[in-house]
C-alpha cells in the first residue's frame, strides 16, 4: 500500500450494503475506509471497491473488539434487530466508539411515526408507532448519550424510502398489489440512493454538533402517486385501489405499517447547513432521466 493511502484519517463504514458501496468511491480519495461485513464471501467485494474488510457481527460483542479505536470517523448504516424495543447492536456498538470521534448514522422517519399528512422540520418531536421506529429512536438515544459522556459528534439523518434503479416497486406492480383510494391515501417520502452517499459525505464534513437531519428530496407524492408514477414508466399497470378497511386485509402486517403513516418532511436543513443539491431532486426527475438513458 502507498504511504498516501496509510497517511489518510481513517473511516469505519459499519454495515457495508448498498448505499454503503456507493458511498467507498466517494470517501476512498480523503479516507482510509475500513468496512464491516457480516458474511465471509462479501471481504474479496468490500477490498476490490477499496476498503479494508472487517468481518464483525453487531448481535456477537466479541467480535467488536477489532474495531475499537480502528477510526475516529465513523459511518453507523447498520440496521436494528428485527425484534424487540432495543437496538441492541447500537448498543454494543457505541461501547467501541472513539472517543472525540465523529459518528453520522443513518436513521428512518418512521421514527415520527403517523403524523396526519403534516409538514414538518428536525424540530418535530418522535412518536413512534411500530417496534421497528422504536428500535430506531432508541439507537438515536444511545448515539446521543455517548457523544454526551465521551466529547464527541453525532450526527443523525432521518431517511425515508430509499429508490434506486434497482430498488423500485417493480415485483409488487408486477404481483398487483393494491394501493389506497384517493380519499384514504398517505403521503410518502424518497431519497435517491446516490444522493444519499452524497448527503452522508457533506453530514461527515459539515453537520453541526449533535444535529438531525432529514435526508429526504423534493418529492411531494401520496403513495398511491408514486406506484403509479413507477407504473407508467416501466410499462407496467397500475395498481388497483382499495379502501383502508379492504387492503389492511390482503397486505402483510410490514406493508401495511409503511401505507398507515403520512408524513412530508421539510429539507430545508441539508441544503442550507451542508450545502446539499440533489441530484435527483424528485422522483420525476429520476425516472425521466433514466428513459432519457434507455
Amino acid at each position: 500500500m502507498k504511504p498516501s493511502q496509510l497517511d489518510r484519517p481513517r473511516l469505519l463504514i459499519v454495515g457495508c450494503g448498498d448505499v454503503g458501496m456507493r458511498l467507498l468511491p466517494l470517501l476512498s480519495a480523503r479516507f482510509r475506509v475500513f468496512a464491516t461485513t457480516s458474511q465471509p464471501e462479501r471481504r474479496a467485494e468490500l477490498r476490490a471497491a477499496g476498503a479494508v474488510p472487517l468481518l464483525i457481527d453487531l448481535d456477537r460483542p466479541a467480535t467488536l473488539r477489532r474495531l475499537d479505536g480502528i477510526a475516529p470517523w465513523v459511518v453507523h448504516l447498520a440496521p436494528p434487530p428485527s425484534d424487540g424495543a432495543l437496538d441492541r447492536r447500537t448498543r454494543n456498538l457505541s461501547a467501541v466508539l472513539p472517543a472525540g470521534g465523529r459518528v453520522v448514522y443513518v436513521s428512518t422517519t418512521g421514527v415520527y411515526g403517523d403524523c396526519g399528512g403534516a409538514l414538518f422540520d428536525e424540530s418535530r418531536p418522535v412518536a413512534p408507532r411500530n417496534a421497528r421506529a422504536q428500535r430506531r429512536v432508541d439507537a438515536e438515544r444511545v448515539l446521543r448519550g455517548w457523544a454526551r459522556r465521551s466529547g464527541a459528534r453525532v450526527s443523525i439523518l432521518r431517511v425515508p424510502g430509499i429508490y434506486a434503479a434497482d430498488r423500485l416497486p417493480l415485483k409488487r406492480l408486477q404481483q398487483g398489489t393494491p394501493a389506497l383510494i384517493a380519499a384514504d391515501d398517505v403521503y410518502t417520502n424518497h431519497i435517491h440512493a446516490d444522493d444519499l452517499a452524497r448527503i452522508i459525505v457533506r453530514a461527515l464534513l459539515r453537520a453541526l454538533p449533535n444535529r438531525i437531519y432529514h435526508a429526504v428530496d423534493d418529492s411531494d407524492m401520496h403513495m398511491a402517486h408514486y406506484f403509479d408514477t413507477v407504473a407508467d414508466a416501466y410499462g407496467l399497470p397500475r395498481p388497483p385501489r382499495l379502501p383502508r378497511a379492504e387492503l389492511q386485509q390482503v397486505v402483510t402486517p410490514s406493508l401495511w405499517s409503511f401505507m398507515s403513516e403520512s408524513r412530508r418532511l421539510r429539507n430545508q436543513r441539508i441544503k442550507r447547513e451542508l450545502g446539499v443539491r440533489l441530484r435527483f431532486p424528485t422522483v420525476e426527475d429520476f425516472l425521466e432521466k433514466q428513459a432519457c438513458d434507455v
